[in-house]
């Protein structure tokens, strides 16, 4: 043994010649020490923690608003669609809802919630009444946010006179009150679950076109943009592979936010009259029939229908606050 294994092994060193320390900068730390330090980043360095799905995920539930918010929005899917098939009652025949005693308060004649001043019972009617408010907002919304995205994507990426032509399009549309244009095309055409539908998604892909035409303007002049027309990509191939894949974030957000914005537009359409025609009803029809009914003091004909768009709205919008900032890189955490 030499004089180093000898001093190496002396108990005042206190580690045999395989434990040894190890100089790190100012301190000393043991091997197993040096190779934790040697695997974290350097720097404030970026740190994966799992696949773009799950680190959306987690951003996602960290808000636990919209948690709930989503939670919400099941339940009153399951309340509209599932409810009907366990709680029946009769939401199309007048003729029939007339037989039942009208404006009876909640418990009374076996009615939780009472009956509307046609004899409809009033918690079949607000699962009636979400049916179309929730269809209307949904595919109003996927309608207005497809045709928004294509028709922004393309004014972006064109630019020049054909993004002119078509931005200033845009501008003349939404100078108009839309409120009466809407009142309008619904006085014009008969209403119906379709024409509300179109009607509302037609006057909705307005803001998403500007949104899109924004990104696009950015995105265009990327490299990888260039690099795909360097080697003889069109521009459907540009657009539908790279510029409105990298624009989701965006589409994505204002989608959740435009079905809560589609409920309402909806409610308003039906509380003036111009909603789903009888026996048909939605949520702002009920509301719009409830009127008198405020002033008599028949509180569950408006409070429930009431509630239920604010918690809707409200969920949509807590949602699409989380949505944004799961798909937005720069508030993950790093």
């Amino acid at each position: 043994m030499t004089g180093a294994d000898e001093v190496r092994d002396t108990p005042a060193f206190g580690a045999s010649a395989t434990e040894s320390p190890v100089g790190v900068g100012m301190g000393l730390i043991v091997p197993e020490e040096a190779a934790e330090a040697a695997e974290r980043p350097e720097g404030g360095e970026a740190r994966s923690t799992g696949g773009i799905a799950r680190q959306i995920a987690r951003v996602f539930l960290e808000h636990k608003l919209a948690v709930a918010g989503l939670v919400v929005i099941v339940l009153v899917i399951l309340f509209c669609w599932l409810g009907p098939v366990i709680y029946h009652t009769n939401q199309s025949n007048q003729e029939l809802a007339l037989l039942n005693p009208e404006n009876s308060p909640p418990g009374v004649t076996g009615h939780p919630l009472g009956t509307t001043a046609t004899g409809f019972d009033e918690l079949g009617r607000l699962m009636f009444g979400g049916q179309a408010s929730l269809t209307v907002g949904l595919l109003s919304a996927l309608a207005a946010t497809v045709v928004g995205v294509i028709y922004g994507a393309i004014a972006g990426f064109a630019g020049r006179w054909l993004d002119a032509i078509m931005m200033r399009f845009v501008d003349v549309v939404l100078s108009m009150p839309i409120i009466f244009l809407l009142i309008a095309l619904v006085t014009i055409f008969h209403s119906s679950e379709t024409l509300l539908i179109v009607v509302i998604a037609g006057v909705s892909w307005l803001a998403p076109a500007r949104l899109i035409r924004g990104e696009t303007l950015t995105l265009r002049t990327r490299e990888y943009v260039q690099a795909v027309r360097a080697m003889g990509g069109g521009a459907p191939r540009i657009i539908g592979r790279h510029i409105i894949p990298n624009a989701v974030g965006t589409i994505v957000v204002f989608a959740t936010f435009q079905v809560a914005t589609s409920i309402l537009i909806l409610a308003a359409l039906g509380f003036l009259g111009f909603g789903i025609p009888a026996p048909g009803t939605d949520w702002g029809t009920m509301l719009s029939n409830a009127v008198n009914a405020a002033g008599n003091g028949w509180w569950w004909e408006f409070y429930p229908v009431g509630a239920m768009i604010i918690v809707v709205v409200v969920a949509f919008n807590f949602i699409g606050d989380a949505l944004r900032d799961a798909l937005e890189v720069r508030t993950q955490r790093r």
